[in-house]
């Protein structure tokens, strides 16, 4: 894995909580089932939901269309959960 900072880290972790948990409250499949379903790698999926890669946007689009919902509405639960506080880059 690539070197990020403790921020970034902690970013991509909250992301892929909520990948899995859009995906989990969707159609309860499994990994790779929802993954052959929608023509996703799972391996890839695997490593995105358990925050160990940063996600391409290419990526992110064919999860939240695959998830049925706006990649926007992933990023609005991605700041709420995460907080008006954060920021990535240090002050």
């Amino acid at each position: 894995m690539q070197y990020k900072n403790e921020k970034t880290l902690h970013l991509v972790n909250l992301l892929g909580k909520i990948i899995r948990a859009n995906r989990l409250k969707k159609n309860r499949i499994s990994l790779n089932t929802f993954a052959y379903e929608y023509d996703l790698n799972p391996g890839n999926l695997s490593r995105v939901e358990n925050g160990q890669v940063e996600p391409k946007i290419t990526m992110l689009w064919r999860i939240s269309e695959a998830l049925e919902i706006p990649l926007s509405e992933i990023i609005k639960q991605l700041e709420q959960e995460i907080g008006k506080d954060f920021s990535i880059i240090e002050k």
